[in-house]
């Protein structure tokens, strides 16, 4: 693909490599990003609280994380058959409430020593549209389809996103004051907000993170590469909302070719090749070529771990 207009990135001063440790939070973008990092074999770990839109309900989760303060039942509601947070994702809601408190508790562990441990913090915000509970006042990170008569709809001020994003790397440096920063917003338009809604929303975001640089180490474009370098449909998938998978992957590029050194390249090829070959079904499984295919696959695989034991296939 040849594009006329290209966002200049700066390539990152403290780029991503195979002894990195990355941890990515925020919106399903970070998901998507997190799946090719993981899919290259970087040691990464993706929204251990499950997917989290706006800035708030992520610095909250990371203040309850740094300060190691655990889920009691006072954190925990029951609705429609099963125990939530308004904390964290659905995903982790459960039908017993002692195993969602429990769960709860052993993911804040895991990743108490997932940031203190991490040498790059990838945040990714989706919106500055939240939701307040009526009766905590508390802003939820998700509103696990209790009645919206609930909560009061409000959009964040850019002044409190910037205090936000300032409060998230105060923290988390508490306890990790090495790690390296990345900031972006998802390219995801949250048009159930409406078309207007959204580019407010966006907006709110852009000018806080802006107006945050001397805080911030990286930028990286995500939302505007998608807005200005592909300026096409076919870019988004059936719903006209999210990135198509030739939009992930030219936005994964841009990322990797700015983000991470250059001497990885050559092994995240390798990687791929393997993961193809990991893929591949063949007709025959036990024909001879078929395992001499095999031996050369864990061969190849053998190789590779002599240089990087952390790689695991």
């Amino acid at each position: 693909m040849n594009f006329t207009t290209k966002i200049p990135i700066t390539k990152s001063s403290n780029p991503i490599d195979y002894d990195s440790k990355i941890l990515s939070l925020g919106s399903c973008f970070a998901e998507n990003m997190g799946e090719k990092l993981s899919y290259f074999k970087f040691q990464n770990e993706v929204n251990p609280f499950g997917i989290i839109f706006n800035p708030v309900s992520i610095e909250t989760i990371i203040s309850r994380v740094v300060h190691q303060q655990k889920f009691t039942e006072d954190d925990i509601f029951f609705h429609n058959d099963l125990w939530h947070s308004f904390e964290v994702h659905s995903e982790w809601s459960h039908p017993n409430k002692e195993t969602l408190l429990q769960n709860l508790n052993q993911v804040l562990e895991a990743t108490y020593h997932q940031i203190t441990q991490a040498t790059h913090i990838i945040i990714t915000y989706g919106t500055s549209w939240v939701y307040r509970n009526k009766s905590s006042k508390k802003i939820v990170a998700n509103c696990h389809k209790v009645p919206q008569s609930q909560f009061d709809k409000e959009i964040l001020s850019v002044a409190i996103i910037e205090q936000s994003i300032q409060n998230t790397i105060d923290l988390i440096q508490k306890i990790n004051p090495k790690c390296v920063f990345i900031f972006t917003i998802s390219p995801v338009r949250h048009l159930k907000d409406g078309f207007v809604e959204n580019q407010r929303s966006k907006a709110h975001l852009i000018i806080a993170i802006h107006n945050s640089q001397f805080i911030i180490h990286h930028y990286f474009p995500s939302y505007e590469i998608m807005m200005d370098e592909l300026r096409d449909y076919r870019f988004y998938t059936e719903d006209m909302l999210h990135p198509s998978k030739m939009a992930i992957e030219y936005i994964w590029n841009r990322f990797y070719e700015n983000y991470i050194l250059e001497s990885c390249f050559a092994t995240m090829e390798e990687v791929s090749s393997i993961q193809k070959a990991l893929s591949h079904r063949s007709f025959n499984p036990d024909s001879a070529s078929h395992q001499k295919f095999l031996q050369n696959l864990q061969l190849k695989i053998k190789q590779l771990q002599q240089d990087f034991p952390q790689i695991v296939f």
